[in-house]
């Protein structure tokens, strides 16, 4: 039950291509950019879909994976743990940000599609 304290599933499409980096210490950091869409109908039997963005932090020889294999539209299901982060922008003002660390990936969809 431990791996429950700070557990997230999300499947979705990628908004962007990965954004990677290679770091001084040689470790590689990626950068995706994850939509998730849920739909349900209004009170006049409208389909109404919204759309959540979520950031996605990816380390190691995953990043290395998600270099290779995701794209900008690839479906994906990701599994990872909220990290919650400050910093000081350059107005001087305190942000706050929320951002799912991956520890794995499944590519979804056909391969004609990826």
């Amino acid at each position: 039950m431990n791996n429950l304290k700070n557990s997230v599933r999300l499947i979705g499409h990628l908004g962007q291509n990965p954004d990677v980096k290679n770091l001084n210490s040689g470790k590689k950091l990626t950068r995706l950019s994850l939509a998730v869409n849920e739909s349900y109908r209004n009170e006049n039997g409208e389909r109404i879909t919204e759309t959540q963005w979520h950031n996605i932090t990816v380390w190691g020889k995953q990043a290395e994976l998600a270099e290779k294999l995701l794209k900008k539209g690839s479906e994906v299901a990701i599994e990872g743990k909220l990290s919650n982060n400050s910093y000081i922008d350059k107005d001087g003002i305190k942000r706050y940000t929320t951002n799912i660390v991956l520890s794995e990936f499944v590519l979804l969809g056909s391969k004609k599609q990826n």
